[in-house]
């Protein structure tokens, strides 16, 4: 337990002088007391620390049972469970496209034993495209590390007269609002990032949502939609058919999965990255030092070869970058997909 001392010092006075010490002025008490009380809870905080964990944790997959955060949660619970010597609970929270989950975490005590799997849905994109969202990605979490990311794929029906971007460029110029892009539904990954192809490509090209990836990926098989920006694990077996036509890959940089693939930057777009994100987030105000054994666990279970192998297959590139590096490239992301979604005005199903 800590122990607060106050210190009453009283005002010297002279015959020839009168001082008014530090401690004897209003603001003198208060920068003492707030001094005086920092002393005592960087204590409490690394004795939270250093006792951590002394019970099971739990990490929230905003998402149902099954999916790609639901796996990913659980491949890396496996492994924390192990390291911690505590169990590590994956907690299936899902409604609200992923944001019920995530609220509730952010009303959680920060004591680093409710985390989150977060993701660009609920953390990048939902707060511009839901304004009465009941939490601030940013001001209401303390990030832990980016997992990894994911690019999307854009693909073409092989009826249309394209084999680059610069050519799709060019075509959907000629023809605007004519070329058709189908995607999950509005605000999907697959909807922002062919907005922010419009944008930045400066081409016009329309909307069809579906309520999914599966029947948006059979239409543009089946010629009633020109293309699509889809995860490359859904579109892969038809590019490998010959039903549909890869022209890139949405990431920064080409994918390990797909290295022929060229990145659509480096085609025509330059500074053009659309990805799928997955990171962990605790609660705001989780002690750093939590915070950061959190991201040696997290970091080392991800450099498992077995994790990231999964990982691999599953079209995820595993990243691993720590909480400064994750809350920069989150500050970045919501500024980004903000802009794209009031100039496309995004409106969701």
């Amino acid at each position: 337990m800590a122990v607060f001392t106050l210190i009453v010092v009283r005002p010297f006075r002279s015959s020839s002088m009168s001082l008014r010490p530090f401690f004897a002025t209003r603001r003198g008490w208060t920068l003492s007391l707030l001094a005086t009380l920092a002393c005592g809870i960087a204590p409490i905080a690394h004795a939270q620390a250093l006792a951590w964990p002394a019970l099971p944790i739990k990490l929230v997959s905003p998402w149902p049972a099954g999916g790609s955060n639901d796996t990913f949660s659980r491949l890396l619970a496996t492994r924390l469970t192990t390291s911690l010597g505590q169990p590590v609970v994956v907690d299936n929270r899902p409604g609200a496209t992923g944001t019920l989950g995530v609220s509730q975490v952010a009303r959680a005590p920060a004591d680093g034993y409710t985390l989150v799997m977060g993701s660009s849905p609920t953390h990048a994109t939902a707060p511009s495209i839901y304004p009465q969202l009941s939490y601030n990605p940013i001001r209401d979490f303390a990030p832990v590390t980016l997992v990894g990311s994911s690019a999307n794929v854009l693909v073409v029906h092989p009826s249309l007269p394209v084999r680059s971007v610069s050519e799709l460029i060019t075509l959907a110029r000629s023809q605007p609002g004519k070329l058709s892009y189908a995607s999950a539904g509005n605000g999907s990954s697959q909807h922002l990032s062919a907005e922010l192809f419009n944008a930045m490509a400066g081409v016009q090209m329309l909307h069809v949502p579906y309520k999914g990836a599966a029947p948006a990926i059979t239409d543009i098989v089946a010629g009633h939609v020109s293309l699509g920006f889809h995860n490359m694990v859904d579109v892969l077996p038809h590019v490998k058919a010959g039903t549909l036509r890869l022209i890139a890959v949405t990431s920064a940089k080409r994918s390990k999965a797909l290295p022929d693939a060229p990145t659509i930057a480096e085609s025509g777009v330059p500074g053009y990255q659309a990805e799928v994100w997955f990171g962990v987030f605790a609660p705001a105000q989780t002690p750093r030092p939590i915070v950061d054994r959190l991201h040696r666990e997290f970091t080392q279970a991800l450099a498992e070869p077995e994790v990231r192998g999964k990982f691999d297959a599953a079209g995820l590139e595993v990243v691993g970058s720590g909480p400064e590096a994750f809350a920069r490239y989150l500050q970045e992301e919501v500024t980004k997909w903000s802009d794209i979604v009031r100039r496309a005005d995004v409106k969701p199903n």
